[in-house]
C-alpha cells in the first residue's frame, strides 16, 4: 500500500535530532512561550523574509487573530475564496466579519484576482488570498489594490511553506501571513501549531498581546482575547525540521515533474504552475471526470487518494444562512466535484512514484471507458 501521506517516515528519519530537541526542552524547564518559541519565531520569519513571527496555537487561530488585530466592526467584510479548507472561512466568521467569497482560477485552484475589484465594498476591511496546495496567488495586483483601497492583505499560507512568488517566499508579501504546522504540512510539528508573520511592528506588538489572553504584562489583561499560545516542544521540533524544508520541497517538485510528464493529460488534468510561481506541492491535485470510479480503482491497486475539498465553502451547511446557492461560483463547484490528490511526499521512492503513475494511468483509462 502506498498511502496518500506518510508522516512517520519523516519523523523516524529525524528520530535522534527530535529526541535531542525534546531533551533540550525537558532540561531547560520552559514549556510555553519560552526560548525555543522565541528562537523559532525569529528563524522562520528570517527564512520567509519577514521582520516578526508570532507563534500561535494553529493556522486557524493565526488567521482569526490577524483579523482581530484589525479591530473589525460588526458588518465589516473580508474577501476570500470559496474553494479552500473551510477553516479559512471559519476564521472570518469567528472574528465577527462577513465572508465575501469569490471564485478561483480553474487551472491553479487559487483566487481569481480579476474577481476582487467587483467584490470590494465600502465595508471591505481585508482580503485573504489562499495559496492553496502550495501554489501562489498572483499577488502584485492584490498588493496594488490593497494599497489603493487601504485594505489589509492577509496571506493564508497554511499550505505554502517555502513556496514562492516572483522569487519571494509566500507569507511575507502582505500585511500579515499565516501558516499552519499541522502534522501533514511541508513543515510539520507533532501536533497543532501556527505562526503569523508581519513586518509591521505595531501589528506584531498587538498580536503578542492577543495570543496571550490580552495580557500586556503578567496578570494584567489590557483587553479581552483568547488563549492561543505556542509551546516550546513544538518549536524545538520545528527548529530541527526547518533546515530540511527546501530539500524536501525540491524532492516534492521532482516527483511532481515526473507525474506531469507521465500521467495522461487528456484523462487526468494535472496541476498548472504559473511562470511567476514556485509551487511547493503540498498536495498534487488532479482533476478527473469520473472521480469515484477512479478512486476506487486506485484503492484496488493499493494507492491512497483523497479529495481536497469535496464541498465548496459557499455550499457548506454552516453558511446556509448567507444566501449562497449552487451555481454562484462555478469554478469552485467544478473543482469540488472533480479534484483528487495523489500521493506526494519527499520519502516516496522512485519505484513507488512509478507505481502511482501506472495505477493512475490504468484507473483513468478504465473509468473513462477507454479500454
Amino acid at each position: 500500500m502506498i498511502p496518500l501521506v506518510d508522516i512517520t517516515k519523516e519523523n523516524l528519519a529525524l528520530k535522534e535530532e527530535l529526541e535531542a530537541a525534546l531533551a533540550r526542552v525537558l532540561q531547560g524547564g520552559h514549556f510555553i512561550l519560552g526560548p525555543e518559541v522565541e528562537a523559532f519565531e525569529a528563524e522562520f520569519a528570517a527564512y520567509c523574509g519577514s521582520r516578526y513571527g508570532i507563534a500561535v496555537s494553529s493556522g486557524t487561530e493565526a488567521l482569526r487573530l490577524s483579523l482581530q488585530a484589525l479591530d473589525l466592526q460588526p458588518g465589516d467584510e473580508v474577501i476570500t475564496v470559496s474553494f479552500t479548507a473551510f477553516p479559512t472561512i471559519i476564521a472570518v466568521l469567528a472574528a465577527g466579519a462577513v465572508p465575501v467569497l469569490v471564485d478561483i482560477d480553474p487551472e491553479t485552484y487559487v483566487m481569481d484576482v480579476g474577481a476582487i475589484a467587483e467584490a470590494i465594498s465600502d465595508r471591505t476591511r481585508a482580503i485573504i488570498p489562499v495559496h492553496l496546495f502550495g501554489h501562489a496567488v498572483d499577488m502584485d495586483p492584490l498588493l496594488d489594490l490593497a494599497r489603493a483601497s487601504e485594505i489589509a492583505l492577509i496571506e493564508d499560507a497554511c499550505q505554502a511553506h517555502g513556496a514562492e512568488y516572483r522569487g519571494r517566499k509566500l507569507g511575507a508579501l502582505g500585511h500579515l501571513g499565516c501558516f499552519s504546522f499541522y502534522p501533514t504540512k511541508n513543515l510539520a510539528g507533532l501536533g497543532d501549531g501556527g505562526i503569523i508573520l508581519t513586518s509591521d511592528s505595531r501589528l506584531a506588538e498587538r498580536l503578542h498581546l492577543l495570543r496571550n489572553m490580552g495580557q500586556d504584562r503578567r496578570f494584567h489583561h489590557a483587553e479581552l482575547s483568547s488563549h492561543s499560545r505556542f509551546d516550546d516542544l513544538q518549536a524545538a521540533i520545528l527548529r530541527v525540521k526547518l533546515p530540511y524544508l527546501d530539500g524536501w520541497n525540491a524532492r516534492r517538485r521532482e516527483i511532481a515533474l515526473f507525474y506531469d510528464e507521465r500521467l495522461p493529460g487528456d484523462l487526468l488534468r494535472t496541476p498548472v504552475e504559473r511562470s511567476w510561481a514556485k509551487h511547493n506541492y503540498h498536495r498534487y491535485v488532479v482533476s478527473v471526470d469520473h472521480r469515484e470510479g477512479f478512486m476506487a480503482a486506485m484503492a484496488d491497486a493499493g494507492i491512497g487518494t483523497d479529495v481536497y475539498y469535496p464541498i465548496a465553502g459557499h455550499l457548506q451547511p454552516a453558511l446556509s444562512g448567507h444566501d449562497w446557492r449552487a451555481g454562484d461560483l462555478s469554478a469552485s463547484e467544478q473543482a469540488a466535484e472533480t479534484v483528487v490528490a495523489l500521493p506526494l511526499y519527499p520519502e516516496l521512492t522512485d519505484a513507488e512514484v512509478e507505481r502511482v503513475v501506472e495505477a493512475a494511468r490504468a484507473a483513468a483509462t478504465t473509468t473513462s471507458g477507454r479500454v
